[in-house]
Order: C-alpha cells, then sequence, then structure tokens
C-alpha cells in the first residue's frame, strides 16, 4: 500500500483542499443546462472572516501524516514476509523497486501538505481568530501558527528521508518549499542540499517553540503564561487556546522528541557525511527530551505491551485521559477489525497477511539474557520456543500458541490436516491463505475481537505515532556511539547501558539478573549490536525497520527464512529452516529515487546515484 496520493497537479492544490475541507458545495439546477450556474467555491480570503475555514487548511496538513498504525513496510525487511503476492512492498523487496514502483513514495502527498502549512502561514495574521477577546485572538493565532510550523518541518522530515541520496557523491536533499505555489510559480526548482533541508526543518522546529506550550492542560489564574496575562487573558481564555481539549495536537514536549528522531536519523551512517550534526549532540537531544519525562523513570513497565491493555483503551478519552508513560505523541482511538482481519490466522476467518521471520524469531533472547547463539543460553533447538523472552510470545504467534475469543489453538505445521480445507493455519496451505513462514503476527493485535461470519465484532485501538521507547532506544543508540556503552552523554544521568538495563529488566519479573548485559557493557561493539537488536524487538512491526537498515547502511539482502514443523509417527517434531524470500536490494538502495514523473517535468531535478532516469 503506498502512502503516496494521487492529485493530478499542483496548481490545483488549494481547489482540491477546499473540497477536503468540506468547503465547496456543489449547486445544479435545470438551469445550468443553458448557462453555467455560479460556483460556490469559497475564496481564500474567506479564511480571514471564519476561522473554521483557515483551521481547515492546517486540519489537512495533519490528515496526511504518514504514521500508519498497521505493519506495511516490515514485509519488505528481513523481519517478515507477505502472503499476499500482489504486495507492493512485497514486490520491492523482491527486486521490483523503480523510481516509478515505488511504494515509500513522499513526494506528492508531503509537498501537498507543505503548500498547506504555507498558505495558512502567509494568511495567518489577516484571520479574526475571536471577535470577543484580543487575549484569545492572539493565543489561538499563536496555538495554529506553531502547530503550521511544527507540520511543515515534520512533513519535510519524511520527504527528505523517502527521497534524498548521494547525486555525484554529494549528499542530497529536495527541493525546499517556504512559499505557497500558484499558476506562476517556477516549478522547476534544483534540490537542495541534505544539510540545508535539516538546516530548514530544525528550523521550523525552533519558531514552532516560540508559540506552543510544554503540555496542553487547564490551568488555574496564577498559572496563566505572563505574555498572555499583560493582555488581559483569564483562566478560562487560556484552557479554551491551550487547555486539555487541545490534547493530541503538537506540543513544545513532543517538538523535542521529534527533534530528537531527526538527529539521530542525519548522525546515522548513511547521512553522515553531510556532517550537519555528530551523535554526541544527538544524544544530547533525546537526552533533552527524556530530561523532560524524568530520565529513566519515562521507561513503563507495561509500555512493551501498550496494545494489550484492554481496560486503559476502551475507557481513554482524548479530552480528560492522561497519556501513559509509553506515549509520546498519540494519534486516534478508532473501533475497528481491520488489523486482525488481515492478520488473523485463517482458522479464526483472517487473511494471515503478515508473517513474521525466522530471523526475527532468533532475534529473540532466551530468557535468561543470552542470545539464542550463546552457550550459556540454554536454547534448545527440539523445543526452541521453550524459555524465551516474554516478548517472543506477546508479539508473534508460534505453532501451538492459543489465540481468539476462544483461545484457540493455532497449528502452524506443515503436514496439519484439518477437516476444512479453506481454514488450514499451517505452512503454505495455499498461496495467500496462510502462513509462509510457519508464524502469524500478534503484535498489535486485540485477542477479544471476532471474526465469525455472523458473528463479527469491533474493538478499539489506540494509535501510538511516537512512542517513549523509541525516544530511550535512540539515545541509547546515540550515546553509544558518541562515547560508548556507560557514558552518561548530552547531560543525561543515565547511559546506553542504563536504558538497556531497564527495558530488558522491565519484561521480566522483579530482581530479574541480566549477565550477558554485563559480560558486553565495556564492548562498544557488541553494545552496538545488542541496542540495534533490542530495538529490532521493541518496535517491530511499527514500520521502523526498513529505515532503520537503511540509515545504518546495513545489510538489506538477508534472506527471508522460516520454518517448517512436521511431526512423525513415532510423534517426534523436527524443525527444518526454509529460505522464503531471497531480498533483491542493490546497494545503492539505502536511499531511495525521485519520482520517475518528476523528471519527466522538470530538468532541473537529478536522480539520486545508482537509480535510473526511469
Amino acid at each position: 500500500m503506498t502512502q503516496d496520493m494521487k492529485f493530478n497537479n499542483m496548481k490545483y492544490l488549494f481547489i482540491a483542499g477546499l473540497v477536503c475541507c468540506g468547503s465547496t458545495v456543489a449547486l445544479t439546477s435545470c438551469d445550468d443546462l443553458i448557462d453555467p450556474a455560479l460556483e460556490n467555491n469559497l475564496e481564500l480570503s474567506e479564511m480571514y472572516s471564519d476561522p473554521q475555514f483557515a483551521r481547515g487548511l492546517i486540519d489537512n496538513a495533519f490528515l496526511v501524516l504518514p504514521y500508519d498504525g498497521s505493519s506495511v513496510s516490515d514485509v519488505a525487511t528481513d523481519d517478515a514476509v507477505s502472503n499476499d503476492n500482489s504486495n507492493n512492498y512485497k514486490k520491492m523487496a523482491l527486486g521490483n523497486w523503480t523510481s516509478e514502483m515505488n511504494p515509500v513514495n513522499q513526494w506528492d502527498t508531503r509537498y501537498h501538505a507543505i503548500q498547506y502549512c504555507n498558505l495558512f502561514l502567509e494568511n495567518i495574521e489577516q484571520v479574526q481568530w475571536d471577535y470577543t477577546s484580543e487575549a484569545l485572538n492572539q493565543m489561538h493565532m499563536d496555538l495554529y501558527r506553531g502547530q503550521a510550523y511544527a507540520l511543515r518541518a515534520l512533513h519535510m522530515f519524511y520527504l527528505l528521508r523517502a527521497h534524498c541520496g548521494m547525486v555525484n557523491g554529494q549528499l542530497m536533499g529536495v527541493p525546499i518549499h517556504l512559499q505557497s505555489e500558484d499558476q506562476y510559480s517556477d516549478f522547476n526548482l534544483p534540490r537542495n542540499t541534505f544539510k540545508e533541508c535539516y538546516d530548514q526543518i530544525m528550523a521550523d522546529f525552533d519558531e514552532a517553540l516560540k508559540y506552543l506550550p510544554a503540555k496542553y492542560g487547564d490551568v488555574s489564574a496564577d498559572n496563566v503564561p505572563a505574555k498572555y496575562k499583560a493582555l488581559g487573558a483569564t483562566d478560562a481564555e487560556y484552557n479554551r487556546a491551550f487547555g486539555k481539549l487541545q490534547r493530541g495536537k503538537i506540543d513544545a514536549t513532543i517538538i523535542a522528541a521529534m527533534k530528537a528522531q531527526v538527529a539521530l536519523f542525519a548522525a546515522s551512517p548513511a547521512y553522515a557525511s553531510a556532517g550537519v550534526i555528530t551523535m554526541e549532540q544527538a544524544a544530547k537531544l533525546a537526552a533533552d527530551y527524556l530530561k523532560l519525562r524524568g530520565g529513566l523513570a519515562a521507561v513503563d513497565p507495561t509500555g512493551w505491551t501498550w496494545f494489550t491493555q484492554k481496560s486503559f483503551i476502551d475507557n481513554f478519552k482524548f479530552d480528560t485521559s492522561e497519556d501513559p508513560a509509553e506515549v509520546v505523541w498519540r494519534g486516534t482511538v478508532g473501533e475497528d477489525n481491520s488489523m486482525e482481519s488481515d492478520n488473523y490466522p485463517p482458522s479464526l476467518y483472517g487473511n494471515g497477511r503478515v508473517n513474521p521471520t525466522q530471523n526475527l524469531v532468533d532475534a529473540f533472547p532466551m530468557a535468561n539474557g543470552y542470545p539464542i547463539t550463546d552457550a550459556a543460553s540454554g536454547y534448545d533447538a527440539a523445543n526452541p520456543y521453550a524459555n524465551r523472552d516474554p516478548r517472543l510470545g506477546t508479539y508473534i504467534l508460534v505453532n501451538g500458541d492459543q489465540m481468539g475469543v476462544n483461545n484457540t489453538a493455532i497449528n502452524t505445521q506443515a503436514d496439519t490436516k484439518p477437516s476444512d480445507p479453506k481454514y488450514i493455519d499451517g505452512l503454505n496451505h495455499e498461496d495467500g491463505k496462510s502462513t509462509t513462514t510457519g508464524y502469524y503476527m500478534r503484535k498489535l493485535l486485540r485477542a477479544d475481537i471476532n471474526l465469525t461470519p455472523g458473528n463479527t465484532t469491533k474493538q478499539k485501538h489506540f494509535g501510538i505515532r511516537i512512542r517513549t521507547t523509541e525516544l530511550l532506544l535512540d539515545y541509547a543508540e546515540a550515546a553509544n556511539e558518541a562515547q560508548g556503552p556507560q557514558a552518561k552523554v548530552g547531560g543525561a544521568d543515565f547511559s546506553a547501558y542504563d536504558v538497556i538495563k531497564a527495558l530488558r529488566a522491565r519484561v521480566h519479573d522483579a530482581g530479574w539478573e541480566d549477565p550477558y548485559l554485563e559480560s558486553i557493557k565495556g564492548d562498544q561493539a557488541k553494545m552496538r549490536d545488542l541496542i540495534r537488536n533490542e530495538r529490532r524487538l521493541e518496535l517491530c512491526f511499527e514500520n521502523h525497520r526498513f529505515w532503520d537498515l537503511r540509515r545504518w547502511k546495513a545489510d538489506l539482502t538477508e534472506t527471508a527464512k522460516g520454518v517448517s514443523i512436521t511431526t512423525s509417527a513415532a510423534s517426534v517434531t523436527t524443525y527444518n529452516y526454509i529460505n522464503v524470500e531471497n531480498r533483491q536490494y542493490q546497494d545503492y538502495m539505502i536511499y531511495g529515487p525521485i519520482p520517475y514523473s518528476e523528471l519527466l517535468k522538470w530538468n532541473n531535478l537529478e536522480q539520486n546515484d545508482g537509480w535510473s532516469v526511469k
């Protein structure tokens, strides 16, 4: 599934935006057959007296944010495969990634969002946000100005991540657009450098910080900020503009997290040649965010199972519920069963689309913390799922595990023979109908959804756009690269070792020991491997792995493996490990391409090295 929206031409964007905002009404009558009727298209100037119309512009930039609550890009990595042969990420991984067939293309959608932000920023001063209060008018202007700058930076980041690359040996970014475009604009712009794009992203974040509070929440009269109190703002007015009803919008704390994400990205091996930021500086930005959350106190003991917390999810209310420690920025709470329909095993009336690989299963350590390849782990090849890290059973369904409202045992063996062939869960029973690896995804799914025809149910799902665990891992990675495992970097009072110790310990009972971590705490290279592996486990199926492998310049071609399980007449179970998909990536594919359609239109655009023009 591509995240790129299909529009015909940038110069028609504003008209399309008005339609999305519900500001265009089609009026037709019999008279139209003779004389064309006047169209009820609102002019841009209408926003000056209609703040709801003005907000529609910035709301469109929110609507197209590239956060996907389901696992899509993981099937193009060594973590998963799809059993759907029409899946574009599968096609990408099998060698069909081109500048025309590009599931991670962000070009049109991000530029459309940036256009909305630019239009909004150019006209915000003329909008009358409130006619009754100068203070409330200013506060609403600040609120939405801050959102616009932050959103422009965020969309620019995702545009840069998807399309930056080497051009004749120099790391290049994308064209920077700081003004809205119309039919008179020059669209034939050359690419800006990676550094120029990075600097603009950070400048927009810093500009947004001038207008936004640290957190949204109601305050008493004594706590109204001085700059608004000087305008005569009351606590009721402040709470209307910046109170709890605004939760979910971007605030200064969320921006601190975003800056840390961008910094680690830019400091990573694939982009370090641009020299825009060091790992030590990236560690400081991550530490700056974590200090806002109490340092290591930000480690939520239940953060690794947030998607299973039924009571919290079902009773969550945006305007009154406090975010759990695991949440940096939340998305929506939607009631549906689409992820379960996609990923439940066939016997539970699902399609079993995302199939975790043996590669990922092997990455989970034993319960004692040792990798399964270590002699001290106690790993038993004849009983491979016994005594494993609890995250394995929480994130991945292995043979014999129970799932669904009735705790149905799922048999993924290659020799399974249930009574109804249509609903066989076993390996490769029927192309597109069951697992291709011997495993099913469990993470992100609710176990209390019933897909039985005639008795189908839906449940709420809590969308998290940014998790605290990610920021903890960002700090650990940058701090270890900067000064080693036990250094306290960037003003933090904790080290990479401290973070990894806390994250690994939280999945076990109190008093759990971690001898493997203790054995490597003085080795930067081994700690790097462990941090990357912990990131792989903690963030699996959340659309991180595809981008992490590329920024690390890691091997993209590791064959995706699975397991074929059979049981003999003598009741001896055998685990045969099989190759499922050979990944077909070239070295230059750590960077994505510029869209072919753009190269056809604009001769000042240059393609990234390695990618053909087409």
